[in-house]
């Protein structure tokens, strides 16, 4: 099995943790950023957005990092990742869906500019609105979490995957936000995983 994406990815990491987290033996070939590569026709035929991460199991090739992380959950991980309640399920669905289509876009253009952008050049009023609106949702997961220790229950399912890396960037951000006691509490018995460590608790880059 191979992770096609370099390690600084927020989306390669999803995919790095979760088989890091299901004790998965994966190669890591460093694609993408300062190491090209994605837009070689051999990367292409594999992912025609030209994106990482890709996964290799063996003849089997995916992309998307939600549709890996699901798929790991699914065929290799079961329960805890992936519940068996199908109610259960959806709601695992519905947190990866939440954080692909709504927590990340809004910050990660605040992201965007305050790690990958000169400081002549930053836009800091958008750095504002992102940062306002992104406040807002971290306040929601706030509230999720404030029902269990992770966002389903008592055990990790194939939601706090996406919703941890997105954590960990929040909180390590070079900003003023506001103290939420259940989304640091979350980072810190995430933190406590091995696989969190080494997959996502990088530098920011």
């Amino acid at each position: 099995m191979r992770i096609l994406g370099r390690a600084t990815s927020i989306n390669v990491q999803k995919a790095a943790w979760m088989c890091a987290e299901l004790g998965l033996k994966v190669e890591r070939v460093d694609v993408g950023g300062q190491f090209g590569g994605n837009d070689r026709p051999e990367f292409l035929a594999k992912n025609p957005n030209g994106l990482v991460p890709v996964l290799e199991d063996g003849d089997f090739v995916l992309w998307e990092s939600h549709s890996i992380v699901r798929y790991l959950a699914e065929t290799i991980g079961g329960e805890p990742w992936f519940p068996k309640d199908a109610r259960r399920r959806a709601l695992a669905s519905q947190w990866m869906d939440w954080a692909l289509a709504t927590l990340i876009p809004t910050f990660n253009p605040m992201f965007l500019q305050l790690i990958r952008t000169a400081p002549e050049k930053r836009d800091n009023a958008l750095v504002t609105r992102q940062k306002t609106a992104s406040e807002r949702l971290f306040r929601m997961l706030d509230a999720q979490l404030a029902k269990s220790a992770y966002v389903l229950g008592d055990q990790p399912t194939m939601a706090d995957i996406p919703l941890g890396v997105s954590v960990y960037r929040w909180l390590h951000l070079p900003i003023e936000r506001p103290s939420l006691a259940n989304v640091e509490g979350y980072f810190q018995r995430l933190s406590e995983r091995p696989a969190y460590r080494q997959h996502v608790m990088l530098p920011l880059t």
